[in-house]
């Protein structure tokens, strides 16, 4: 089957139709050339599909940031074979992923959905992600193409920024993907130099086209596709969500009133067709002439038709200039979702300080388990990143499942605004306008989400109302506190009374807002201890052109004595056990999707609740659990702290294996961690009349921190392990440099080299030393391990008016356990 054949077959209407999405998440069919329908979903750390809804779970990995804690390349590349598998498993072909947007600021919303502040870390990791994806035989889709490394105004945003930083700091990760064979690219909400992004040609078209000769298909951020000529002709492949938008009849109209050339519309055909083989969505319709096949050069139309493959080949490895079908089914050894979850976890785990050895623990006989992420862990952040999975391991659990130690467990403290939904199994029934039911959903707790589509018994066209039902038995006598989180109209009932029947509704201009930071109204009722009530809350909603949209829940907090009294409990538990572990954690208002972090500190009284614990319990651990750095003002008053970031469903589980050593914390950090907010070089994610302009130019992340000669309180980089190391030798052969090091504590490990370049003069404008390299290595106990790293080209490279220029001369290259820690130096030599 040839491509141009096929678009030669297409009348102008089908080409359009193509284009667009037939609801929220699907590309439409086309049978008679053999096109089922594409299916996407968003990512990062699972597969949602189609139904965003706890009836359809997923594996949750950790987040991106824990990804990048990794440094691990191959661990990453298996993490995307699991997506793919997950991918194949619900019908997905595209998964909205991986965030390549770059850790400016530490208030950015969206930090955790971001590898790094560093760009060749975040395209390594970046690239093994894509990679491990499409060798699944789905397509991955880095996002978003480009600057949109805040939230605040996102939709209008324009990102002020130099030609020269852009390609040296926020374009490189897209760079780097694309040499990875990225098969599709999201474009972002923002605007770049005054042009939105789905309509910028210099970027889309002239620069990721042409000049880096990306044969995929660029899709827009979902509404981000606001016009109709100037997204055509600027690069833009797909207008999503459908059918509704700038594209479809508008764009069949713009090209027979000659607004848009139809050799434009060819060219994103091409691209959707291309994309279709790829995952396998394109297949021979009988009595056709050839069948579809693998694209073996560049795109083109003398580069897309190519022998067939066969009916049924075995899925190859991804890359940019081939193509692969997706995997028949059983075809692959399946992966154990769960165990790779906890290995990943644990892999990312940060061991940011070990005074006196305290970890791993030996020889503990009791624990107590403090913090309001004990019991309730955040294992995920909000917005897009968001999956229901069928189970989550909490580190109560986690600690509790040993078996071999007593856990005495107290929250201390409860950081959140909004109570969680109550947790207690429910339904969901589906109602038509007059009351009659359409169909019946379980629901793990007093949360309903459809977000596209409804379920597949349901009928869509004659929705008018969604209702939670279910019983709670409380355990306490008093005023239990209820939390309606949704926009719309609603009625609540207790036992049977209408405690509230009204609108809520939602402010702001995000239209994800009702998902993202949804309104809440609250409302108290008095229950009695053992007495069940029967609970129902109502919403009226309706599917549109076959899309839905159902989000809304019923929170839940008991009577409490309130924190004065938690905290002081927590401290008694703590003075009474042999190690005290607080569980600190960001909330969902502080992190997610649509808005940015007001400050850095932990969310309540949780700094107040650690520095209580440790005066009770000198050996006290804290584990953070966050995406994005907080501010640790208790960080000298104890002995170890552990990051655990968004740890995924896992997390309790892979937290005992590193407490209690039968893992180590793999992680080094991805990004600068401040001892002070004020002392962040590059903060203020606020547009200022609609704009925000990237005045440090190339220095982010610890560029910054170093020519700022600040001292934050853990460097890029860092890290530490349950063993010692050392740097015995650096040998430099052209652009490669190999290290040996050598294993000299007691127990096996695991080290990440790093490799920085420094040039041969120093310019205060530009970065002092940029990462070019790392390596992880495994030894055992004194053995020696030699590893070696391939310098880029791009390391020794500056933009200029005129290009890329090589800087000739001596460069220095540093190797250590972290940009703050060099051991050994040695240079390297490059000519102009």
């Amino acid at each position: 089957m040839d491509i141009e054949e096929l678009i030669g077959t297409l009348d102008l209407g089908a080409k359009t139709r193509l284009l667009t999405g037939t609801d929220m998440w699907s590309l439409p069919a086309l049978p008679r050339i053999g096109l089922g329908p594409l299916v996407m979903s968003d990512g990062p750390i699972g597969v949602r599909g189609e139904r965003w809804s706890p009836g359809d779970p997923s594996i949750a990995l950790p987040s991106p940031t824990a990804l990048a804690a990794t440094w691990d390349v191959e661990l990453v590349r298996r993490a995307g074979r699991l997506l793919a598998q997950e991918a194949r498993r619900k019908g997905v072909h595209v998964l909205l992923a991986p965030t390549l947007n770059l850790h400016r600021s530490p208030l950015g919303g969206r930090h955790f959905e971001c590898f790094s502040e560093d760009p060749y870390l975040t395209g390594e990791i970046g690239a093994a992600y894509v990679e491990g994806v499409q060798e699944g035989g789905v397509a991955a889709t880095p996002k978003h193409f480009v600057a949109n490394d805040f939230e605040t105004d996102r939709f209008t945003v324009n990102v002020t920024v130099a030609e020269g930083t852009l390609r040296e700091v926020y374009l490189a990760p897209f760079e780097r993907v694309v040499r990875a064979g990225a098969w599709a690219l999201m474009s972002a909400y923002n605007a770049v130099n005054g042009t939105t992004m789905t309509e910028h040609r210099a970027l889309q078209r002239d620069l990721l086209k042409d000049e880096w000769g990306f044969d995929g298909l660029v899709v827009s951020d979902w509404t981000a596709a606001r016009s109709t000529e100037a997204t055509a002709d600027g690069g833009l492949d797909v207008a999503m969500p459908g059918p509704y938008g700038p594209w479809g009849a508008k764009l069949e109209a713009a090209v027979r009133d000659g607004r848009v050339a139809e050799e434009v519309v060819d060219d994103q055909v091409r691209r959707v067709l291309r994309l279709a083989l790829r995952v396998g969505a394109l297949r021979p319709v009988p009595g056709s002439p050839g069948s579809p096949a693998a694209l073996a050069s560049a795109p083109g139309p003398a580069s897309t038709s190519v022998p067939d493959p066969g009916p049924d080949p075995d899925p190859g490895p991804g890359s940019g200039t081939g193509l692969k079908v997706a995997p028949r089914a059983g075809g692959d050894v399946p992966i154990d979702g769960v165990a790779l979850a906890r290995e990943v976890a644990a892999r990312s785990f940060t061991l940011l300080r070990n005074e006196g050895g305290l970890l791993p623990l030996e020889g503990v006989r009791s624990v107590a388990l403090i913090g309001p992420g004990a019991a309730q862990p955040r294992i995920m952040g909000g917005g897009s990143a968001q999956v229901y999975p069928d189970r989550i391991v909490s580190p109560l659990e986690g600690l509790r499942g040993r078996g071999d130690v007593e856990v005495r467990h107290a929250p201390g403290t409860d950081p959140r605004i909004r109570p969680a939904p109550l947790a207690v199994p429910c339904r969901a029934v589906f109602l038509d306008a007059g009351g009659e039911s359409l169909g019946e959903h379980p629901l793990a707790d007093a949360e309903a989400r459809w977000v596209g589509r409804l379920p597949a018994d349901v009928d869509a066209d004659r929705l008018g109302a969604v209702e939670i039902r279910g019983t709670y038995t409380p355990e306490m006598t008093g005023s239990h506190l209820f939390s309606l989180v949704g926009a719309g109209a609603f009625a609540v009932r207790i036992d049977g009374e209408v405690v509230f029947d009204g609108f809520v509704t939602s402010p702001g201009g995000d239209p994800a807002t009702a998902f993202l930071a949804p309104p809440e109204h609250r409302l108290t009722a008095a229950l009695t201890a053992g007495v069940p009530v029967e609970l129902r809350v109502r919403h009226l909603t309706a599917a549109s052109g076959g899309m839905a949209f159902v989000s809304f829940s019923l929170g839940h907090a008991a009577p409490s004595p309130g924190d004065d009294a938690t905290i002081a409990e927590a401290v008694a538990t703590a003075a009474g056990a042999d190690v005290a572990i607080v569980i600190a954690c960001t909330t969902p208002e502080v992190e997610s999707e649509g808005f940015d972090r007001t400050d850095l500190a932990l969310p309540g009284r949780q700094d107040e609740l650690i520095t209580r614990v440790a005066r009770a319990n000198p050996r006290t651990v804290v584990v953070v659990n966050a995406g994005s750095p907080v501010l640790m003002p208790w960080l000298e008053h104890v002995p170890a702290v552990l990051l655990t970031w968004f740890p995924g469903q896992e997390a309790g589980a892979a937290l005992a294996d590193v407490l209690f050593g039968d893992a180590e914390p793999g992680g080094r950090l991805p990004t600068t961690w401040p001892l002070r907010a004020s002392d962040v070089p590059v903060l203020d994610v606020t547009p200022t009349d609609g704009e925000v302009v990237y005045r440090e130019g190339l220095l982010i992340g610890y560029r910054a921190w170093e020519r700022a000669g600040r001292v934050p309180a853990f460097w890029f980089g860092h890290g530490l392990g349950y063993t010692t190391w050392s740097y015995d030798s650096v040998a430099v052969t052209g652009t490669t440099v190999t290290v040996a090091v050598t294993n000299t504590g007691g127990r096996p490990g695991r080290e990440v080299v790093q490799f920085y370049l420094a040039p041969p003069e120093q310019d205060p404008l530009r970065p002092a030393r940029i990462l070019a390299g790392f390596s992880a290595v495994d030894a055992a106990p004194g053995q020696t391990v030699i590893t070696t790293v391939y310098l880029p080209e791009r390391a020794f490279q500056v933009w200029t008016e005129r290009g890329w220029r090589t800087v000739p001369g001596e460069h220095t290259v540093e190797v250590g356990r972290g940009v703050a820690d060099p051991r050994l130096s040695a240079t390297v030599t490059v000519t102009g």
